[in-house]
């Protein structure tokens, strides 16, 4: 998937894009120190080489009459003691974009070339430096909003999640590896018992059983939970939508149907994170274009994690109000009260009685009264439970659907025809689930999965 091969040097600014304190320039590959002696030029000689991983503090050139650019500094990581298992090495500077972009010039003129998004994680990989559970963790690390996402991400990077699965290859192997000791030896007595066999299956679907489903909690601290506002027009859906975000992101207006189109917003709560998205008003819609907008509305409240029901309590509640309290059943949901600085009128007790134990809250969107309350519901109703330890739970998708289908061969090799745990027949099944679980971590892999879990990094990781 990366061009020409592994044994080339490869090059790239690390740090993100503009300008900064500072910047960094990395390089890997076989030609790293050689090149970096043409980028660098330390203010003390190191006869004999750079030092191993400490700092040496020299001028950043550019052009070919090596013109000191800027000053900072060099660190060499010699194979295989470095991030990707090649030598690295990792040039220090101001952050300047100019700086920083002659800097990559020049290390190409100088025989790099130019890094390829997750290269460098990918020759982690492809060295055994990191598993492929490992390597989506740095990604998940690298994008991490909050610092329950940074943890989580960072116990999975050293292992945590790894060591589960290879504690399940070490139970599966073991099975594997009794069951077909009875069919090569059937005279030895080594062979496992049809109950013992059936125990063996029932203890790993249950433990990959808890994993995948492990994957909803993962789901929501990694990507957020979806929060949709649903209100009939109006009711200050927009003006709310603003102000817990604490910028004017909805267009308001007095004038009925202002929100057609679903604005999406992310609202970092505490240690959680949420995305809120603004709708049209709920009802039935006087142009085909509000009506779409309320199709849309409701599409979008079906699939999301939550509902935040808006209500105006300066009007008494009609059958429209009572209509939407019951709408969306099974989904967990805040009843809003907004406009609580005008005179009170709606009967917040028939809301309550349709949605028992939903919570409620009064709030002036407009003047900003009750929103840290209504924040703090937010995170008590759609926050992450607490739950399994971070490093035992499935962050992403691919991970998910590949305990599914080594649980789905488990559970064929439970139920082989014929109503018994017939060795032959079970070993057969246990075959495709073994390499199930090379495929997750990545001893077993298509170049097309590869590419698109690398394909999501960033240049310079």
């Amino acid at each position: 998937m990366f061009e020409p091969g592994p044994d080339d040097t490869i090059a790239a600014v690390a740090t993100p894009p503009g300008s900064g304190g500072i910047g960094i320039l990395r390089l890997s590959g076989p030609r790293a120190a050689a090149i970096a002696s043409r980028l660098f030029r330390p203010k003390r000689s190191c006869r004999g080489g750079y030092p191993e991983r400490r700092a040496v503090f020299g001028a950043v050139l550019a052009g070919r009459g090596a013109d000191a650019l800027d000053e900072g500094f060099l660190i060499y990581f010699p194979a295989p003691r470095s991030y990707t298992r090649q030598d690295v090495v990792e040039i220090s500077c101001h952050g300047s974009p100019a700086v920083l972009e002659e800097a990559l010039r020049r290390a190409v003129r100088a025989g790099a070339r130019l890094a390829e998004p997750g290269e460098f994680t990918f020759r982690a990989f492809i060295n055994g430096r990191l598993d492929l559970l490992q390597a989506e963790a740095v990604d998940s690390l690298i994008r991490s909003f909050t610092l329950p996402q940074a943890q989580a991400a960072f116990r999975q990077v050293r292992g945590g999640l790894s060591g589960k699965i290879a504690g399940l290859r070490k139970d599966l192997v073991g099975l594997l590896a009794d069951v077909e000791a009875g069919i090569e030896f059937p005279d030895e007595d080594l062979g496992l018992r049809e109950v013992e066999i059936g125990r063996r299956l029932r203890k790993l679907r249950a433990d990959i059983g808890r994993l995948i489903v492990s994957f909803e909690s993962g789901r929501k601290l990694m990507e957020g939970s979806v929060l949709a506002l649903a209100g009939r027009t109006n009711v200050g859906k927009s003006t709310l939508f603003n102000a817990l975000l604490d910028a004017p992101r909805a267009i308001v207006s007095r004038e009925a149907g202002t929100t057609r189109d679903l604005l999406r917003e992310r609202l970092p709560v505490k240690d959680g994170l949420f995305h809120l998205v603004d709708m049209a008003g709920l009802g039935s819609g006087r142009t085909a274009i509000e009506r779409e907008g309320i199709r849309r509305g409701r599409a979008e409240a079906e699939a999301a994690d939550g509902v935040l029901f808006v209500f105006d309590a300066s009007r008494p509640a009609g059958r429209e109000d009572l209509a939407l309290a019951r709408a969306f059943p099974g989904k967990k949901a805040v009843f809003v009260l907004n406009k609580s600085d005008r005179a009170r009128r709606f009967d917040a007790a028939c809301l309550l009685a349709l949605r028992a134990g939903t919570p409620l809250v009064e709030v002036s969107a407009l003047r900003g009264d009750n929103l840290d309350i209504l924040r703090e519901t937010i995170h008590d109703v759609f926050g992450r439970s607490p739950g399994k330890r971070d490093e035992d739970i499935v962050l992403h998708l691919r991970q998910k659907q590949a305990l599914e289908e080594i649980e789905a061969g488990l559970r064929s090799a439970a139920s082989v025809p014929g109503g018994g745990l017939r060795p032959e027949l079970v070993a057969e099944e246990l075959k495709p689930a073994l390499k199930g679980i090379g495929r997750l971590t990545g001893e077993i892999v298509p170049d097309d999965v590869l590419a698109e879990v690398f394909g999501r990094f960033c240049l310079g990781k």
